[in-house]
């Protein structure tokens, strides 16, 4: 099975739903198969010398796990390790490194040194530019709360997509 792409650039939550249509076109060699669950705006690409073949889900007589393994894998684990970390709270604004993290997990969860997990992790967090908190939660200054100071509870903004 092939490794889960990290999040790319090219590609953001609110874009239109053709942009992935185009970034088909732009990513995927002519003449490659490409398999779909069967969106109507997939289609074209079989007319743009891309081999197309689609299974929609409704109407296949196998389950999901057999008709596209990988896609449904994927989703099932990401379903699975949402629910289990992070208890359904996903916020919008923190979602691609959710997400960055998940490819990063899935990439390795076969790994045999389980140990070079964390080594990875250090790695690119040396190879990253720093982000300061107020960068990282959206404020204008990190505030540190003296002790005996209340915290207001802030309205959540927590994703239901999964």
């Amino acid at each position: 099975m092939s490794e889960a792409p990290a999040r790319n650039p090219q590609l953001n939550a609110g874009d239109h739903p053709y942009r992935l249509v185009d970034f088909a076109r732009t990513t995927v060699e002519p003449g490659s198969l490409i398999r779909t669950d069967g969106a109507r705006m997939f289609r074209v690409l079989g007319d743009e010398g891309f081999e197309h073949e689609y299974v929609s889900g409704y109407s296949s007589p196998e389950p999901g796990h057999v008709t596209l393994p990988g896609p449904h894998r994927v989703a099932s684990l990401l379903k699975r390790w949402n629910a289990g970390t992070y208890h359904y709270r996903v916020e919008h604004e923190h979602l691609p490194y959710y997400l960055d993290e998940f490819a990063f997990r899935f990439n390795r969860r076969r790994s045999r040194a389980r140990g070079m997990l964390f080594h990875r992790l250090l790695q690119q967090c040396v190879n990253t530019d720093p982000h300061p908190l107020n960068e990282l939660v959206g404020g204008t200054s990190a505030e540190i709360p003296h002790e005996g100071h209340r915290l207001d509870v802030l309205p959540s903004n927590t994703s239901d997509d999964f």
